[in-house]
């Protein structure tokens, strides 16, 4: 009997390791592209000079053929728009434009920002491994940050 109750716990130490490290292994993965698309919207906003708004534009097309191309979804909508975001349905990511005018942050400091702009931008590390969100249902969702150079918005570019 002491030897089958000692079998039992190195199976549930194995299990519990491998869990573990599944678990490590899909956040950094999920965190990797997360951070990638980040990345490649603040790319493409500078790109195309704040014109990212619309979902038909050459802008948002190219964000989201990225987005296609290194597997990235988010299947729960983010819920920003309170702090005044702008979130695609379904997208996985959401776009603030900030005035640098009013700018408060003491790293973008600027003599001239008269109609300058630059935005944020977040991204969701999505992960849905059923084992461990029965165990902790609220870490489903984890955010990553980025901002553009401040510049002067165009309003014709596509």
């Amino acid at each position: 009997m002491r030897d089958a109750l000692g079998g039992l716990v190195n199976i549930v130490i194995i299990i519990v390791f491998l869990v573990i490290v599944s678990g490590y292994l899909a956040f950094n993965v999920n965190y990797t592209k997360a951070f990638r698309v980040k990345n490649k919207i603040i790319s493409a906003i500078e790109q195309y000079e704040g014109n990212c708004n619309t979902d038909q534009g050459a802008c948002s097309k190219a964000i989201t053929d990225y987005m296609k191309s290194i597997g990235y979804s988010v299947p729960q909508t983010i819920n920003l728009q309170d702090q005044g975001y702008i979130c695609p349905q379904n997208a996985g990511y959401c776009i603030k434009e900030i005035n640098a005018e009013n700018n408060t942050d003491p790293a973008i400091v600027l003599e001239n920002n008269e109609g300058k702009v630059y935005y944020q931008v977040v991204t969701v590390i999505y992960i849905d491994i059923p084992i461990i969100n029965r165990i902790m249902p609220n870490l489903k969702m984890f955010q990553v940050t980025g901002t553009t150079k401040v510049f002067k918005p165009s309003k014709n570019v596509g």
